[in-house]
C-alpha cells in the first residue's frame, strides 16, 4: 500500500526532472530572481531543488517538494567502531565530541547561510521598494518638475544598482582580472535579466530625454520583487494580510502580464527614440545602443518569448498597410529582419 501511495508522486518527481526548464522562458526568469549565495548556486542539488519548486508552481501543484537536507561537510569523517570493550568506550567518547564539533559547524554554517540570505533578500526588498516609490514621484502629475526630473534620474540609478547586486548574489566576480576571465564571466551574465535591466537603466540615465514611459519596466521589476519579499517573510502578518496580501497575490499570480507590459513599453521606447532624432535634442548614439539592446532581448530567452510576441503582433498589424500603401520598402525592411534574426 506504501509503494502504491508513493507511486504519483514518483511519477511526478520523474516528470520534473525530464522537463525542459532551458527552452522555458518562465524558468530563467524564475532562477534569475532568486537569492542565493554564489557558492550554493553552483551545487546541481540546490538547481534541482529549486526546478522542482518551479515545477509545482507552474506545471504540476499536486507535486510533493520536500525541504532542502543539510548535509555534513565533506572533510568530516564518520565515526568508526572497534572490536574491543575498552577501545569501544574510548571510540564512543571521542566520535561524540566529533559528533557535537561537526554539528556545532554545520549548526554555525547552516545560521550563517540563513543570515546571508536573508541579509540579501532585505537588502533587495529596500532597493526596490526605493526604486518603486522614486518612480511613483517622477510619474506622478502634481510633483514638481524638478523633484519629477531627479526622482527620474534617481528610479534608474537605482534600479542600476539593483540589477547589479542581483548579479553579484547570484554570479559572484569573475575569478581572475585577465581578458579570458573578464570575456567568460561577461558571457555568463549577459543574457540574465538583471544584466538586461543594468544596461537598459544606463542607456536613459545618461539621457537628456526625459521620457517618463520609460520608468514602466522599473515598476514591473519593482513591484514583482516587492510582491515575492512580502509574501514569504510577512505572511502571517496581520497588517499584511488585511491591505497587502490580495495586491501581492495579484502580482505573482500576474507576472506573465506584467512582462508583456515591459515589452510593449521597451519596443514602443525604441520608436520614440527614433522620432527623438527629429527633435533638438537628438542623440545618434542613444537609439543605436538601445536598439542593439532590444536585438538583445529579442534573442535572450529569459525575455525572448516576450518580445518575440509582441513583434509578431507588430508584423501582423504592419505588414498589410505596409504592402498596401509602402510596398518600395519591402526591400529595406527585409534586409532589418536579417540583421535582426542573426
Amino acid at each position: 500500500m506504501g509503494e502504491e501511495r508513493a507511486d504519483p508522486q514518483k511519477l511526478k518527481r520523474i516528470a520534473a526532472a525530464a522537463y525542459d526548464y532551458e527552452n522555458d522562458p518562465r524558468w530563467a526568469d524564475y532562477w534569475t530572481n532568486i537569492l542565493i549565495p554564489p557558492h550554493m548556486a553552483s551545487r546541481s542539488d540546490v538547481v534541482d531543488h529549486f526546478k522542482r519548486k518551479f515545477y509545482q508552481r507552474y506545471i504540476d501543484p499536486d507535486l510533493v517538494v520536500e525541504a532542502m537536507s543539510s548535509s555534513a561537510p565533506s572533510g568530516s569523517a564518520k565515526p568508526t567502531s572497534t572490536s574491543s570493550a575498552a577501545a569501544n568506550g574510548e571510540a564512543r567518547a571521542h566520535n561524540a565530541g566529533s559528533t557535537a564539533r561537526t554539528s556545532g559547524a554545520s549548526a554555525g554554517s547552516g545560521s550563517n547561510t540563513v543570515s546571508l540570505r536573508w541579509d540579501l533578500n532585505t537588502i533587495q526588498f529596500s532597493v526596490d521598494a526605493w526604486i518603486f516609490i522614486v518612480a511613483v514621484l517622477a510619474i506622478f502629475p502634481l510633483v514638481p518638475k524638478s523633484l519629477s526630473n531627479r526622482a527620474y534620474r534617481l528610479s534608474f540609478m537605482g534600479t542600476a544598482c539593483s540589477s547589479l547586486y542581483s548579479l553579484y548574489a547570484l554570479y559572484g566576480k569573475p575569478r581572475a582580472w585577465n581578458l579570458q576571465a573578464v570575456q567568460v564571466y561577461f558571457q555568463s551574465i549577459i543574457a540574465t535579466k538583471d544584466f538586461i535591466y543594468f544596461i537598459y537603466c544606463l542607456t536613459f540615465v545618461t539621457s537628456h530625454l526625459c521620457l517618463k514611459f520609460a520608468l514602466i519596466p522599473n515598476l514591473c521589476r519593482a513591484l514583482e520583487h516587492i510582491a515575492k519579499f512580502l509574501r514569504r517573510n510577512f505572511n502571517r502578518s496581520t497588517l499584511y494580510r488585511k491591505y497587502l496580501e490580495d495586491p501581492c497575490v495579484w502580482v505573482e499570480s500576474n507576472t506573465t502580464t506584467l512582462s508583456i507590459l515591459s515589452s510593449y513599453a521597451e519596443i514602443g521606447l525604441g520608436f520614440l527614440l527614433i522620432v527623438s532624432l527629429l527633435s533638438w535634442q537628438r542623440n545618434i548614439i542613444q537609439p543605436f545602443i538601445y536598439w542593439q539592446l532590444l536585438k538583445l532581448m529579442y534573442h535572450a530567452p529569459v525575455t525572448a518569448g516576450y518580445h518575440q510576441s509582441v513583434w509578431t503582433k507588430i508584423g501582423r498589424t504592419a505588414n498589410p498597410l505596409m504592402q498596401r500603401y509602402a510596398p518600395f520598402l519591402n526591400t529595406p525592411v527585409s534586409a532589418i529582419q536579417k540583421w535582426w534574426s542573426r
